[in-house]
């Protein structure tokens, strides 16, 4: 079973302004597909924080990261860049893959600037913030997932 830990980069469900709902449905969805989900953190989209917190899943070795939000045009939307910070490795693949899924239902697809990569043996995937785009997305990874990370670990099956 791979630990899954999802963190999620908004001020305003930090501050209680509204409840988050994008990471509560990844933790939900993921313990659903048979994930053992560690940890879901609310942080507010500052990028030392972001890294920091990134690094502690990387040092705790947890198998997968998802993050939402914070990956749009605005000023404080810096989970790309965080999670640039952290990988050793991008994966390309998994977000263009997002991205073309997202360009087939809106034009605002294109604007994503999400990004993936591996840190030792944790692979941090970045979604986006709204609950529909995160479905729209993990129907996207999800079938590659688990023979992605088996390769990471070496515990595939070819």
């Amino acid at each position: 079973m791979y630990s899954v830990a999802v963190l999620v980069s908004s001020d305003r469900a930090y501050n209680g302004v509204y409840p988050d709902k994008s990471g509560a449905y990844i933790r939900d969805k993921m313990t659903a597909e048979g994930y053992e989900v560690t940890d879901l953190t609310v942080l507010p989209d500052d990028f030392d924080r972001l890294k920091n917190q990134l690094e502690k899943y990387v040092r705790e070795g947890v198998s997968l990261v998802f993050t939402t939000g914070g990956t749009g045009f605005a000023e404080r939307d810096v989970m790309p860049e965080a999670t640039k910070a952290v990988v050793e490795r991008e994966t390309p693949g998994i977000s263009e893959a997002i991205r073309a899924k997202s360009l087939t239902i809106t034009p605002h697809g294109m604007l994503s600037r999400a990004v993936s990569g591996i840190k030792e043996k944790t692979l941090i995937i970045n979604l986006p913030g709204s609950v529909k785009a995160v479905a729209e997305s993990l129907d996207v990874v999800l079938p590659a997932l688990r023979h992605g990370l088996g390769i990471l670990t070496g515990t595939a099956d070819n």
